[in-house]
């Protein structure tokens, strides 16, 4: 699939917002812009006082990660909050190659706030310094010592979910299988937006969002290369890496998947919908119309993109007061 396929069209509200965006960010990312990126966009709010506004005050502690080296997690609870609430283990986006623990970190926030939940938010190592499995085996290790010390940080371990974001929601979706596959710590949901789950390149999807959107099949292509190496697309590569290989989707938890028409994950979350639905778990899929990839992070005051945040919300809501 060299070519670029005919594509739906975009929201003509995020069509605008794209027009404005493609003057800040880059139509395809490879691998010599990644140091660049790492230093983040300019005029970003400072997330000390993103979260003095939003009333949730931040713990940092310091574990082991994969091979025994020290990561970073912080808690992220409501200002005052005392007893015991649901937890959200946040797994960040970034393509595997960029962000940081604190990355979309908004998207949760409402939960906190709004449940009483306590979060913990994973710093994991990044590719391609730190190439597969180390991002998915630091996710693994935080989970675990966030169910490990549940009752010291206020986290009913009954009402555990796990939520990321683009290559978080693929980071979370991996750390779930684990879970389930180590026996781990038992997950009541996953909350997977916008998931990158599939390294081979060969959707439909992928074709069609070829030098458009935010995040397109190139910027894709040096993401899973970064995580993969060589072994991208091959057989040597794990379900943790790439769920979307996995084809034994029973006894994980429900899931929550959305995304845009107009992103590369479109068909590989649509495709992850329905392998679990066909195992036997429940799950609930939105694709959204007209959406690009993170649409709801980049034009939130869109119409589209407030329907997004109500309807992954509402979800997070009903699952959390059962």
């Amino acid at each position: 699939m060299a070519e670029t396929l005919p594509r739906p069209p975009f929201d003509p509200e995020l069509e605008a917002v794209l027009a404005v965006l493609a003057e800040a960010l880059p139509p395809a990312i490879t691998p010599e812009m990644i140091p660049v990126l790492r230093q983040g966009l300019p005029g970003a709010i400072p997330i000390d006082e993103l979260f003095a506004e939003a009333g949730v005050e931040r713990v940092d502690h310091v574990i082991p990660g994969y091979g025994a080296a020290d990561i970073e997690v912080s808690v992220l609870r409501r200002i005052g909050s005392t007893g015991v609430g649901p937890g959200v283990f946040h797994t960040h986006g970034g393509g595997m190659i960029i962000g940081d623990r604190f990355t979309g970190i908004g998207q949760i926030l409402p939960w906190i706030v709004e449940h009483g939940a306590v979060a913990v938010t994973v710093e994991y190592r990044l590719a391609p310094e730190f190439p597969d499995p180390y991002p998915i085996e630091d996710c693994y290790a935080g989970l675990v010592w966030t169910a490990e010390n549940a009752h010291e940080l206020g986290i009913d371990p009954e009402r555990l979910i796990i939520a990321g974001a683009s290559a978080g929601g693929g980071l979370a979706a991996g750390t779930a299988l684990l879970a389930r596959d180590r026996q781990g710590p038992a997950l009541a949901g996953q909350v997977l937006i916008y998931p990158m789950l599939d390294d081979r390149d060969e959707t439909v999807s992928t074709a069609q969002v070829n030098g458009v959107g935010v995040w397109d099949r190139t910027s894709n292509i040096t993401g899973w290369s970064a995580l993969l190496g060589d072994r991208r697309g091959t057989a040597d590569v794990s379900i943790y890496a790439a769920p979307a290989r996995a084809t034994d989707l029973s006894g994980l938890p429900p899931a929550f998947i959305d995304c845009g028409s107009v992103e590369v994950f479109r068909d590989e979350d649509v495709a992850y919908a329905t392998a679990l639905w066909h195992a036997g778990t429940q799950a609930e899929l939105h694709v959204w119309p007209g959406g690009f990839h993170g649409f709801d992070q980049m034009a939130p005051q869109s119409a589209i993109g407030q329907a997004m945040v109500a309807a992954r919300d509402a979800w997070v809501a009903r699952l959390l007061s059962q």
